[in-house]
């Protein structure tokens, strides 16, 4: 697995832009200058993007969280603290889709 890393949602556009081949975006909802709803609803107005997998990360554990990130594009949802085997798990199940 080769991990891509982007600072904020900005940045996130602009990576996935440089690396075409990228299978699977771990979002973090709380990021600075473009926040990671932003960053999925413009990833799911690009066509080339709007397939990829998201899995949102979240600390916050609100109860209307989830909602949200699905409705702003995400694939799934795991809050923080996250459980590793959770979230190997989340992605065995976007990546073989």
């Amino acid at each position: 697995m080769t991990v891509v890393y982007a600072e904020n949602g900005v940045e996130a556009l602009k990576r996935l832009e440089a690396e075409p081949d990228i299978d699977l975006v771990l979002m973090d909802i709380m990021m600075p200058e473009m926040d990671g709803y932003e960053a999925m609803r413009r990833m799911r107005d690009h066509s080339e993007w709007s397939k990829i997998p998201v899995i949102a990360l979240t600390a916050k554990a609100m109860k209307d969280d989830r909602n949200k990130c699905i409705e702003a594009g995400a694939s799934d949802y795991i809050t923080k603290p996250v459980n590793t085997d959770q979230l190997l798990s989340l992605m065995r199940v976007w990546l073989y889709r």
